[in-house]
């Protein structure tokens, strides 16, 4: 054998058993072991492997139906191999079992990975930010989730009647936010606030900031968490948008701050108008301008529309604001330069975290690339300014799944972002749902036009 070719190979096996050790470790005292991952529409998959094959599904994957995960792949061509990630490991600690999580990546082979996978679409757009801009980001979400009971009907019904900040005995929820945060706790992720919502049963944890994979991925965690402990309370978690009608909804809202290489924050700028460096401008412009044709991403349901209504903290016109929660993009207040970002507020859990996040990160780069100005802020309330009604309005944010799906099936923006496979499986998902509400009769009709 020659030299180099004996050096690679002595050196490929190293790593091997480097790897061998690494996932030994990692799974040691673990009861169940698990791969986690999303289908298209984001919806949480997994599946349970045998931990002593660890290293070789580490190494070659293991398959699985593609074509049965919605997303990734036609029956005439199914064959998926899912891989787990090392770095998207966690041990969770639940009441009766620990399980050993990871997340995985989803590969057409051993060697390729999935052009329809949403990790792989947020990887793809992290690395092109640093390569193209120098720039790499620091990522926030709200985890917003109602506590319902269903009732005979399989209706959600409230399990609480108090409001924002409300103490126990009248905040029924507190127990399951402190047994999320302390399952947590123990897998290293730390939560910055927790309380109940405005709504009667809906409740908040925010966790601390982090890169914008990692965020992703303790999103994936964070609800497997939260549905499991829930149960186990005697509750359903549901991060449906709108469970409730004339109640507010549960929103994913999304703080993101930018820095150069150096973790120098690109937002601030000292000597700027509001302290908002010009590269800030242009990023929240990119996201107005954008915003409409990649509102399926933010908002993906049929459902998710009806949370775009007047004084229900969902923003419904395209604009920007500072400190106004009634803005799409808000501007918090931040006490030092390093704290200053900004937070998308019209994205909701129902859609994919790692659509979400790559999407957002692209719009605002595309501001920069495109030198764009997002131009004054709002003033006041957007709720309180009078629009004449009318069905096409480029100022509002789309009012329903139709109009949303009409702008990003315009969008060479919204393909460029997603890759043509992934764009053309998300809009084939989502125009079959919005058939499937389109065409089905609802009690609404029966009690509006019954009597006809």
């Amino acid at each position: 054998m020659e030299p180099l070719m004996k050096h690679l190979t002595v050196q490929k096996e190293h790593d091997r058993m480097d790897n061998v050790v690494e996932y030994n470790n990692l799974l040691k005292n673990t009861d169940s072991t698990k791969i986690f991952f999303t289908d298209l529409n984001g919806r949480i998959m997994n599946l349970p492997i045998n931990a002593d094959s660890i290293e070789t599904i580490s190494d070659n994957g293991i398959g699985f139906d593609g074509s049965s995960v919605a997303g990734y792949a036609t029956v005439d061509s199914s064959d998926r191999l899912l891989k787990p990630d090392s770095a998207g490991f966690y041990r969770v600690d639940f009441e009766n079992e620990t399980l050993g999580f990871f997340i995985g990546d989803i590969y057409d082979d051993v060697e390729t990975r999935s052009a329809a996978d949403p990790r792989a679409i947020l990887q793809k757009v992290i690395a092109q930010a640093e390569s193209e801009f120098g720039y790499k980001f620091i990522a926030g979400p709200e985890h917003e989730f109602f506590l319902i009971r269903p009732n005979e009907q399989g209706e959600p019904e409230h399990t609480d009647s108090a409001g924002y900040f409300v103490s126990t005995p009248y905040d029924k929820g507190a127990g399951v936010r402190k047994r999320v945060t302390s399952i947590l706790k123990s897998c290293g992720i730390n939560f910055e606030k927790t309380h109940h919502e405005v709504t009667p049963s809906q409740h908040e944890i925010n966790l601390e900031c982090g890169p914008p994979l990692e965020v992703a991925d303790r999103t994936v965690l964070f609800n497997h968490v939260t549905q499991k402990v829930a149960a186990e309370f005697g509750y359903q978690a549901t991060f449906m948008p709108k469970p409730f009608d004339n109640f507010n909804r549960n929103a994913f809202h999304i703080h993101l701050s930018m820095q150069d290489m150096d973790g120098v924050n690109q937002f601030y700028d000292d000597d700027a108008e509001f302290k908002l460096s010009r590269t800030a401008r242009q990023f929240i412009a990119g996201i107005i301008k954008y915003a409409r044709e990649t509102s399926i991403i933010m908002a993906s349901t049929f459902n998710s529309y009806k949370a775009y209504v007047l004084e229900k903290e969902a923003p419904i016109i395209r604009g920007w604001g500072l400190k106004n929660r009634s803005s799409m993009v808000r501007v918090p207040y931040s006490i030092s330069p390093a704290s200053t970002r900004i937070e998308l507020r019209s994205p909701d859990p129902a859609g994919n975290p790692y659509l979400q996040i790559a999407t957002l990160i692209t719009m605002g780069l595309a501001g920069i690339k495109e030198e764009l100005d997002c131009g004054t802020p709002d003033i006041g309330s957007t709720y309180n300014k009078e629009y004449a009604v009318r069905m096409l309005d480029e100022r509002f944010l789309p009012r329903s799944m139709y109009e949303a799906l009409v702008e990003a099936e315009k969008s060479e923006f919204l393909k460029n972002v997603m890759g043509e496979a992934a764009y053309n499986n998300y809009l084939s998902l989502k125009i079959a749902d919005w058939e499937d509400h389109r065409v089905r009769v609802s009690s609404l009709e029966y009690e509006k036009y019954l009597n006809i």
